[in-house]
């Protein structure tokens, strides 16, 4: 059997070699990216607020610009000042020209193919968390935007994270009750305005998934002001979860 996978896998490769997820140019391998697209894109790394996951920047005395909150982590200026609903965010990517291109052939051009690809780098810097997480959960589309995506591209990443961390994901416990509009363009009170009560708890599913008292993961494709992310943890927490972390392949830095 082991040998007539590898045949099998040799005559796909053959007649549909794997390609970049970036430029499309023949790799060795599947579900990866050339070496020049993956020098274009910014991955995110230590040292990063302990909280919201915004990478810090250094100073020529490579002194961090930040501060600690009162259980001595390391945090950014503004979860010193207000803490959000979410207890962790982390992202893979900066938000940039190299990263949106990805996103936006992802959510809006039917390009579900780079889901291993995204998920692969939702998982690595997830790191730290999947061993705790009890429960996944995806940023849900309204019913309206679904029929017209045909997908939820979160749902699709939460999919594939279940089966790479064995964490359970429910796709239908937290659901979005009402239409927001697109929130690109919008400042961080606008965004505020428009997701505040655009989530509910679907509690026969959340009785099922034993939401309360669980350590739930949030999976989302951008991280831009935390409006989206914030609604949606108040509403988990509100609903018995304990935890909430947030986890999106980029995010914005200002």
């Amino acid at each position: 059997m082991a040998l007539l996978r590898t045949v099998g896998r040799i005559g796909v490769d053959a007649i549909l070699p794997p390609r970049c997820g970036g430029c499309g140019v023949i790799t060795e391998t599947t579900h990866a990216v050339c070496a020049d697209c993956w020098a274009g894109l910014r991955f995110i790394s230590a040292p990063q607020c302990a909280c919201c996951g915004y990478p810090f920047e250094l100073d020529d005395s490579a002194n961090i610009i930040g501060g600690e909150g009162v259980d001595g982590r390391t945090l950014c200026g503004t979860c010193l000042q207000k803490k959000p609903a979410f207890d962790c965010a982390r992202a893979a990517l900066v938000y940039d020209d190299h990263s949106r291109d990805y996103l936006l052939r992802f959510k809006h051009a039917d390009r579900t193919d780079l889901t291993p690809l995204l998920a692969r780098w939702l998982y690595q810097c997830g790191q730290g968390i999947w061993d705790q997480a009890d429960l996944i959960a995806p940023v849900p589309l309204h019913r309206r935007r679904l029929l017209y995506r045909r997908y939820n591209q979160s749902g699709l990443l939460a999919t594939k994270l279940s089966k790479m961390t064995g964490v359970p994901w429910d796709g239908l416990v937290l659901g979005r009750q009402r239409n927001t509009r697109s929130l690109g363009g919008l400042g961080p009170s606008s965004r505020k305005r428009e997701v505040g009560g655009a989530f509910a708890i679907n509690e026969r599913r959340a009785a099922q998934c034993g939401l309360d008292g669980a350590r739930v993961v949030l999976i989302d494709d951008v991280l831009t002001t935390g409006a989206t992310a914030n609604a949606c943890a108040r509403i988990l927490k509100q609903s018995g979860a304990l935890h909430v972390s947030v986890i999106t392949v980029a995010r914005v830095v200002r």
